[in-house]
């Protein structure tokens, strides 16, 4: 059997204050094949970013805790490395292109020195050699080579995010972790990103893991789905398989949720209610209050995860096969 290239064990986080334990992230469990894309959706506060970042080991020391779990890269847990060895994957077998383009870059650097400092943190190589592959990953995100020496404020925000995707490309990593890469941009250079991350995804051979909570940036892009809801994933499996016959009542709801062109109603059917605080969160299922389906079963017991076909798992009691 191929080795999976990710594998996250029973992963949870919390985020703590002075009075509160955010709970952010809650048991979860996720696999990655080499070249599959991943899309991982869910409503703002579902712990996406939370997961991408655990990968990536750059939480925020003072607030977050990893209080369980495995992420296992190649076989090998990541949450047991040394942060030096650490340093090592970050940025040369896994990166991550960050939602807000302007914010990852350093304003008072030139975007040539950025990409350059990437290449030569892991590459044995003379300055100029780095400088020489930036230029190169520029044009690959078809920027000129000539702009290597602009600052980010001479960029738009549609270039921005091709530098920052450069950026996470330059030393040809093996995953990548893109956090709504394409939020900011308007439709037209929403759809020019997402056909150069395809392109460079295929002639690399990358690995991704796309945040989003737009199912139609995922159907175009992703092979792959895992929804998330009040830090857990609810619902997996391939793009045809959710997009064609989702199973927990959350998912249907964000489906019924979107506008349709062959659909007569001239209302959308919105889910009741709002997402649980994460700081007391229920007993039960975690959708239990919002879901018409919610028996007494619900609101006492954690539903396990169940396959409802090969591939396609739900944590629902109503996808329970009873014998």
């Amino acid at each position: 059997m191929a080795e999976k290239l990710l594998e996250i064990k029973n992963l949870s986080v919390e985020y703590h204050s002075d009075e509160d334990i955010l709970y952010a992230v809650n048991n979860v469990n996720l696999t990655l094949e080499p070249g599959e894309t991943l899309g991982l959706v869910g409503e703002t506060g579902a712990g996406k970013t939370t997961i991408a970042k655990s990968i990536m080991r750059i939480l925020p020391a003072a607030q977050a805790e990893i209080t369980s779990g495995e992420i296992l890269y190649r076989g090998e847990n990541l949450l047991a490395l040394k942060e030096k060895e650490m340093q090592k994957v970050r940025g040369n077998k896994i990166a991550m292109i960050f939602q807000d383009p302007m914010t990852a870059l350093n304003p008072v650097e030139t975007v040539g020195y950025q990409i350059a400092e990437a290449i030569k943190r892991h590459n044995k190589i003379s300055r100029n050699e780095a400088a020489d592959r930036a230029g190169d990953m520029l044009e690959m995100v078809g920027i000129p080579r000539e702009r290597l020496g602009e600052y980010p404020h001479q960029f738009s925000g549609g270039m921005k995010q091709r530098v920052v995707i450069a950026m996470a490309l330059a030393c040809n990593p093996e995953l990548l972790l893109a956090d709504e890469p394409t939020t900011a941009l308007d439709v037209t250079i929403q759809a020019q990103v997402l056909d150069m991350m395809r392109g460079l995804k295929e002639k690399l051979g990358t690995s991704v893991i796309l945040i989003t909570h737009d199912f139609g940036v995922v159907a175009d892009f992703c092979t792959a789905v895992a929804v998330t809801y009040a830090g857990e994933i609810i619902e997996r499996g391939s793009v045809d398989r959710i997009f064609n016959n989702p199973q927990h009542p959350y998912t249907q709801g964000l489906f019924n949720s979107l506008p349709s062109l062959e659909a007569t109603s001239r209302r959308l059917k919105p889910i009741k209610g709002l997402m649980p605080d994460p700081t007391a969160l229920p007993p039960g299922c975690r959708f239990c209050e919002r879901c018409e389906y919610a028996t007494e079963e619900c609101a006492k017991k954690a539903p396990e995860i169940y396959e409802v076909e090969p591939g396609h798992t739900v944590k629902c009691f109503r996808a329970r096969r009873d014998d």
